[in-house]
């Protein structure tokens, strides 16, 4: 079955290790997935995580871009909203400049962080408002100068780097619809709403110059290993992660667990497996048929898989075994 795969990479710092060697290991792995044939590398903005080494988002895409040859790169995504459009346009304007032809921006409304850390942005309360303003500002940015337009972003003016609108809601796919952008849905934590928003952005899709039908991308959690158990054994690294959220005690990546049911209440239980609703864990044959139904379900027109685990032979394991899917 021939299908486009994608790598987003949170950079995980993980439990006794480092930024340094989480960086290096986005690199290992961006050149593992170039060599294997996934279509784009993908990383994202985070602050103020102590598990997450993506925090400044451009740096790490030049540091992967420089390192592969042919994988786009790029941001999935920038959170727009703790950033001028201008800094943005000059900052993947510089990427596409060293990097033609290879460089993805893809753009979020949620400040992917806690109100403290948006004061420390020195962002407004309330710059998500104007989120549709700004991603046209920085479509003008990146397109053909304009004499109306008095300001240009050097390197960025006429980069044409691709835009896509990043969500978890309903309100990315109307966005992403209205400006005939492509459009990716947060599905590996936020799975509930991803059947209404793909719809949502199919049905009032608006051809534009840079796409003239709709393109859906679904995130998707796959823990891959040779055998299922060993498969779940790993998810428990994420299970853990995401029930410290539900605890209000975020950290590094744990590692795997024996048992998860020691771990955790029933109460989280419900909510963690909720929001991991669209993860698929086990051998290559479990997660072959899980890619093919989620497909089938979905309509996607490419999947961007994401893949917390601890150990990162492990995590390059994962990634291989879905190689052949495409």
């Amino acid at each position: 079955m021939a299908f486009t795969l994608s790598v987003l990479d949170l950079a995980p710092i993980v439990q006794g290790s480092t930024p340094s060697v989480a960086l290096h290991n986005s690199l290992d792995l961006a050149r593992h997935a170039e060599k294997w044939g996934y279509r784009r590398f993908w990383l994202a903005e985070h602050h103020n995580m102590a598990g997450i080494a993506s925090a400044a988002t451009a740096v790490v895409v030049a540091h992967v871009a420089g390192g592969t040859r042919s994988i786009r790169v790029g941001a999935g995504g920038i959170m727009l909203p703790n950033h001028s459009p201008l800094v943005i346009a000059e900052q993947f304007g510089t990427l596409e400049a060293l990097y033609p032809g290879r460089i993805d921006l893809g753009l979020g409304r949620a400040p992917g962080t806690d109100p403290v850390t948006r004061r420390a942005l020195r962002r407004d309360a309330n710059s998500a408002d104007t989120f549709p303003q700004d991603v046209l500002e920085l479509q003008a940015l990146l397109g053909p100068p304009r004499p109306e337009i008095p300001i240009r972003a050097v390197p960025g003016s006429n980069s044409r780097v691709p835009l896509w609108i990043l969500g978890s809601s309903l309100f990315g796919a109307e966005l992403a619809a209205t400006l005939g952008l492509p459009f990716a849905f947060a599905s590996h934590f936020a799975p509930e709403n991803l059947l209404p928003a793909f719809e949502v952005y199919r049905d009032q899709f608006r051809p534009s110059e840079s796409l003239k039908e709709p393109y859906a991308m679904a995130g998707v959690n796959v823990f891959a290993a040779d055998s299922d158990p060993e498969a779940r054994r790993l998810f428990t690294s994420a299970q853990q992660a995401v029930t410290n959220i539900y605890r209000n005690a975020r950290g590094q990546l744990p590692p795997p667990i024996d048992d998860i049911d020691t771990f955790w209440s029933p109460d989280e239980r419900a909510w963690t497996s909720n929001r991991l609703a669209r993860s698929l864990v086990g051998s290559e044959t479990t997660v072959h048929k899980g890619l093919r139904d989620f497909v089938a379900e979905t309509g996607a027109d490419e999947l961007i898989v994401a893949a917390a685990i601890f150990d990162h032979a492990a995590r390059l394991r994962s990634y291989e075994i879905l190689k052949d899917f495409r």
